[in-house]
């Protein structure tokens, strides 16, 4: 199980809330490192999901289509966008508890190991939901809100092993039911993932399961045809494609083969 998601999801709150606390009225406003969204977008996008987990809203007479999970997102924020800060930080303070608790009770069983559909990021047991929060938010917090890609100052704590490695796991466990069609054609060989810093450690991916879905397992053993080498944080950015991975990234071994590969990686 990924009990140690809930520690990574208080230690993150604590340094958003640190963060909030330096804010002025103008920092709101300002464009983030998430494409399209304000400062307030990306804190509208947190908070909504909180009251979305602890009280749904009821579902229309007429479903609409089942949207990707991006687009679920962006359907959240649209009706915050004219919301105040106040409002904003009276949803984060009414629902945090509750969601927090509720991101705890999916690490018991049986609901831990049961496993469900999040949209196009895959089926999953519900026990990663946290570790998909704990990557979502510090993403968020880190590279979208501060700078240096985030418009925003603070002074926080360095990322500890705590804060980073649930979310670096769920950007792993996901990765091949997020990218079924792209990149199993270019993975035709073993590549290892060598990250180092908080939430590091060493992951190869493997072609060629029965399913068509390629693995990742965290192992060093065994024969690759490259070795990438960048820390966690900043996996989390090119992982991601907020930048690009030629400016945290090490290759040793076949050049041209990792570089298709990486320039593919696309983690929701």
């Amino acid at each position: 199980m990924t009990t140690q998601a809930i520690e990574a999801l208080q230690l993150i709150h604590q340094d958003l809330k640190t963060l909030l606390g330096d804010m002025n009225d103008a920092d709101w406003s300002r464009p983030s490192a998430c494409d399209g969204w304000r400062v307030q977008d990306v804190f509208a996008h947190v908070s909504s999901n909180m009251k979305e987990t602890v009280e749904p809203t009821p579902p229309p007479e007429d479903p609409p289509p089942a949207m990707k999970a991006e687009e679920a997102m962006e359907a959240l924020v649209a009706p915050r966008r004219g919301w105040t800060s106040s409002e904003l930080l009276t949803e984060y303070d009414q629902f945090y508890e509750g969601w927090l608790g509720a991101m705890s009770a999916m690490q018991e069983e049986p609901t831990a190991s049961t496993v469900a559909p999040l949209a196009d990021l895959g089926e999953h047991p519900l026990h990663l939901v946290a570790n998909a929060y704990a990557f979502d938010h510090y993403c968020h917090l880190r590279i979208d809100l501060l700078e240096p890609s985030g418009p925003l100052t603070a002074t926080l704590p360095e990322p500890s092993d705590a804060m980073v490695r649930p979310g670096i796991e769920w950007m792993l466990a996901g990765m091949p039911q997020m990218q079924p069609d792209e990149l199993p054609p270019l993975l035709t060989q073993p590549l290892r993932l060598v990250l180092t810093g908080p939430g590091g450690g060493t992951w190869t991916l493997t072609p060629g399961t029965e399913d068509g879905l390629f693995s990742v397992d965290e192992t060093s053993a065994g024969d690759v045809a490259a070795t990438v080498t960048s820390s966690a944080h900043d996996f989390v950015s090119w992982g991601t494609k907020r930048s690009d991975w030629r400016a945290a990234c090490t290759i040793e071994g076949d050049q041209n083969y990792a570089e298709e590969v990486l320039d593919v990686i696309n983690i929701i």
